[in-house]
């Protein structure tokens, strides 16, 4: 007796696709193959607004989800590959909305920057623990002798990518966390809020008195004979 051959059910297979297919697709994805290039990147107010979530500067204004003022880049880009790596030259200009740190009212950021960035494959990237900048792009372990991949100092913006796409957004995503400033003000003559009741002190004025010193409190009654 020939035994039965059973058939595959077909429903049930999963497709085997390419590394680079099941990749998470984002807009700012573009793939080695089809380097070189000429692009042109919008960033819309919501993902802005997205990747600022968290700063306090940002959480003070208290917008709402998909803020349309949070702000908007556009990045103009050569992209290009040689061996192994892929770069990216350009510019990058946008701006962005955070809260003066004097009253909180809203301070726009202009970004305005030329782009010189490099791509490697992560094993090519060392753990940079002691945060040194220049030995970026090189084994921990190479020598000055070494042969291997290197990096111009004006091409030290490096970031990695798996040899088949280059991903794009965590760069874009760098631009705008890096214009906002430690304490941005709306102007360097801003005289912020009354700390006791909370007024604006650039539109209006109040008759709060500055706070006492706890320590100098018992001397407030004090009468000094004439």
């Amino acid at each position: 007796m020939v035994p039965e051959i059973g058939q595959l059910d077909t429903q049930d297979r999963v497709p085997i696709l390419p590394s680079f297919a099941m990749a998470k697709e984002t807009p700012y994805q573009v793939l080695v193959r089809e380097l070189p290039t000429h692009r042109t990147f919008e960033v819309p107010p919501e993902l802005v607004g997205e990747w600022l979530k968290g700063l306090p500067v940002r959480d003070a204004l208290e917008a709402p989800e998909g803020d349309p003022e949070a702000g908007h880049g556009v990045a103009d880009l050569e992209l290009y590959a040689d061996g192994a790596h892929a770069f990216a030259a350009g510019t990058f200009h946008g701006e962005l909305t955070v809260a003066c740190s004097r009253c909180v009212n809203p301070v726009k950021l202009v970004i305005d920057e030329k782009l010189r960035v490099t791509f490697m494959p992560r094993h090519e990237i060392p753990e940079d623990d002691a945060g040194s900048t220049p030995d970026r792009g090189r084994p921990d372990d190479a020598s000055d002798d070494d042969e291997g991949p290197e990096v111009a100092e004006e091409d030290l913006d490096v970031f990695p990518f798996d040899g088949e796409r280059i991903d794009l957004e965590p760069l874009f995503r760098e631009q705008f966390v890096l214009a906002v400033p430690y304490a941005p003000l709306c102007a360097e003559t801003c005289k912020g809020l009354c700390p006791q009741c909370g007024i604006d002190r650039n539109t209006a004025s109040c008759t709060c008195q500055p706070p006492i010193d706890p320590r100098l409190a018992a001397l407030k009654g004090l009468k000094i004979p004439s």
